[in-house]
């Protein structure tokens, strides 16, 4: 990859990573209008419709369109959702909810895969680790600092949540016309005029090392959605901030990308991603203690964001090399697929619980999804000594 076009591939992936980012104000949105956090749900329910929709349809017309293009309609839609609920909130009804979801789905979903696709394309395996924990870094800023400047913006600034979503729209059509640049500037691998078939991949992606991490990145997105979409609700009625949380997590995701991206690569990876799952293990556990004081929310941003914000791109990893290359396309189109599973369909149970059997109750669960997902990266561990001992292990993973 030409390193002068990574500027505009990083500045485009943040400022559209902004608009995931904002979904996380939705909560405020709907509580403004008269709604709460069943809203919510529903519509990050819809945006998963979305996802669903956008995520296939990457996979297929990959091979017949240069990811990067795909990115630049992709920040189309996610602009377009966003300008919807700036322009309906004076309306009745929430259909206008439901719609903005869906384009927003929809176009996050095509952009997670894209994105990423389109980077691979154009760089090695020998430096995928890192220039993949360098793009998650990127990613990150936006997704955790959008919320904290919308909520700057909202609560310093008095700019209305309408004004708010308004920018969020623009700044994705600004992040199209970097990523159409990157796209002039790096061009990608010469395109074949075929769809490409994904679906039914999954019979021998399911039986190989790499259906591991597409399970673990659901686990670990229900846990970063569940945290992160109701955030104002488990800290409502406690002396924490919401915006707080947001902040101090990006900060600790993005700077520990960005300065450990080469000693991470470099390390043993199962036992990696097994101190990371630990640590967000631990920061589930700190959000319990908000009730007691707010430096636990503090503590459980830092943990969740060394945890979760840095063993994504570990395991993200695994699943495009432990599978052979005619089926990464294929691999990588599940495991956003499975991703969204988590960080829009959780949410649609995740606030009917809190409504139903409170705070306590919902951080239970993220325990129960955090647990595991650290319960198969130690499986992980074992069946790479087993493998180690029988002289067929991996190097990928190890």
């Amino acid at each position: 990859m030409r390193p002068s076009s990574a500027p505009f591939l990083f500045a485009g992936t943040m400022l559209a990573a902004a608009g995931y980012g904002a979904t996380f104000l939705l909560a405020s949105y709907y509580r403004a209008h008269g709604g709460g956090d069943i809203e919510t749900g529903l519509t990050l329910g819809a945006a998963m419709v979305g996802t669903f929709t956008g995520v296939p349809l990457v996979g297929w017309l990959s091979g017949r369109f240069d990811a990067a293009r795909m990115c630049v309609a992709a920040c189309c839609a996610v602009a377009a959702g966003f300008l919807l609920l700036a322009a309906s909130a004076a309306q009745s009804g929430f259909t206008p909810g439901l719609a903005s979801g869906f384009l927003i789905g929809l176009g996050w979903g095509m952009f997670y895969i894209a994105a990423p696709m389109a980077l691979s394309e154009r760089i090695t395996d020998a430096d995928r680790a890192f220039w993949f924990m360098r793009f998650a870094a990127f990613q990150m800023a936006g997704i955790g600092g959008g919320p904290v400047l919308l909520n700057l913006s909202i609560h310093q600034a008095g700019l209305s949540i309408e004004a708010a979503f308004l920018l969020v729209g623009l700044a994705c059509l600004a992040a199209s016309a970097l990523l159409w640049i990157f796209g002039t500037l790096a061009p990608g691998e010469p395109r074949i005029v075929a769809l490409r078939p994904w679906l039914r991949d999954i019979a021998v992606i399911g039986r190989g090392a790499s259906i591991r991490p597409i399970i673990m990145v659901a686990l670990g997105a229900c846990v970063f959605s569940g945290l992160m979409t109701f955030q104002s609700t488990l800290v409502r009625d406690t002396a924490a901030n919401e915006a707080t949380f947001f902040a101090v997590y990006a900060v600790t995701v993005v700077a520990a990308r960005l300065l450990l991206a080469r000693t991470l690569a470099g390390l043993p990876q199962v036992a990696l991603a097994t101190g990371l799952l630990a640590a967000m293990v631990l920061g589930v556990l700190a959000m319990l203690g908000v009730t007691l004081h707010p430096a636990f929310q503090i503590l459980a941003a830092i943990l969740t964001g060394i945890g979760y914000g840095l063993v994504y791109p570990v395991i993200q990893t695994w699943a495009v090399n432990d599978t052979p290359r005619e089926l990464r396309h294929a691999a990588l189109t599940w495991f956003v697929l499975s991703y969204f599973i988590g960080v829009f369909g959780f949410p649609v149970i995740g606030g009917w619980m809190l409504v139903n059997f409170g705070k306590s109750t919902f951080l239970v669960v993220l325990l129960g999804l955090a647990l595991a997902e650290l319960l198969i990266a130690v499986n992980i561990g074992l069946a790479r000594k087993r493998s180690i001992a029988l002289g067929t292990g991996r190097t990928s993973a190890s």
